[in-house]
């Protein structure tokens, strides 16, 4: 993940000097020389120090008198500076360091801001820092939490998506994947990454979402939405089977109740191929799926 550049740094640099706050200058000061010698356990304890008091020179009460009013705006504004910067310390030493200090850091963020704006970028470096340090479990509960304060973001929503489907939330599970669709394909590519990384990611998101949402929708009967749905996933998921049987048995079963309903032959031929190509793929669903070609061809030669 590459470290973006952020203008409130070099407004910092170039602030103006608080007259009463020797105090958080010095802070500040501190918390850059931690950034420079790359310390991160430093940088943490001083961004936590330095977020607190500025917050506490950014809220002290207005003056009575109009002439010290306009020195305490600027004052205050200075300190709502520096407690942004402090929240982009920990972010910008987070995204570079070795997963548990990653987990460290970005929780702390989510202690010190949980709705920083740093955070919606670096959920999907934290989500998978939790996983490589073992903590795959807290991944559900950092996501539920999160999604409160960023609602389009498509790594929370991808985990919610699967959470649900996981624990049978079949509802949760279809709203997720639908919300994740249409983020998605409304999503720009983010600063920072190749449009190739992008394109992988977004269609590897994108095949989930279909696939839970044509899933769910095949369970509940809905067979013109599910059909839409596992029709868009099919392309995004080859090459991988867990996903690939249940998609092309679902597309045979919905495509068979829609035939049927139409009396069109050639849909119910083109069940009976879904079927197959599920049959092809040695899994539970193989000798089911290969019985439903056999009936739906049958059926099929009865239509004219």
């Amino acid at each position: 993940m590459k470290l973006t550049v952020l203008s409130v740094a070099v407004l910092l640099i170039a602030g103006p000097r608080i007259l009463h706050s020797d105090d958080l200058e010095n802070a500040l000061q501190s918390l850059k020389e931690a950034e420079s010698k790359k310390d991160t356990a430093l940088v943490k304890k001083l961004a936590v120090e330095t977020r607190a008091l500025a917050r506490r020179v950014a809220s002290a009460p207005a003056p009575q008198t109009e002439d010290e009013k306009e020195a305490w705006t600027r004052r205050a504004a200075y300190a709502r500076d520096i407690e942004l910067y402090a929240e982009y310390a920990l972010y910008a030493a987070a995204i570079q360091a070795p997963p548990a200090a990653m987990v460290d850091l970005l929780s702390t963020l989510e202690l010190e801001n949980p709705k920083s704006k740093y955070l919606d970028n670096a959920y999907s470096g934290y989500l998978l820092a939790l996983n490589q340090t073992g903590a795959a479990s807290k991944i559900p509960d950092v996501a539920e939490k999160a999604i409160a304060h960023f609602p389009d973001n498509e790594d929370l929503l991808l985990v919610l998506a699967d959470t649900a489907m996981n624990r049978k939330q079949s509802d949760r599970a279809l709203g997720c994947a639908k919300h994740l669709q249409n983020v998605l394909y409304k999503h720009a590519k983010p600063e920072g990454m190749s449009a190739a990384d992008w394109q992988s990611k977004k269609n590897a998101a994108l095949g989930r979402a279909h696939w839970i949402a044509g899933l769910v929708l095949s369970e509940k009967n809905q067979y013109y939405q599910a059909d839409k749905d596992l029709r868009a996933a099919l392309p995004l998921i080859r090459g991988n089977e867990p996903m690939l049987a249940p998609t092309l048995f679902y597309l045979g079963v919905v495509n068979y109740q829609l035939a049927s309903a139409m009396r069109n032959k050639a849909r119910m031929l083109e069940a009976a191929k879904f079927s197959d190509e599920a049959a092809a793929i040695k899994g539970p669903l193989a000798q089911q799926a290969w019985r439903n070609a056999q009936a739906m061809r049958a059926e099929a030669a009865k239509l004219r």
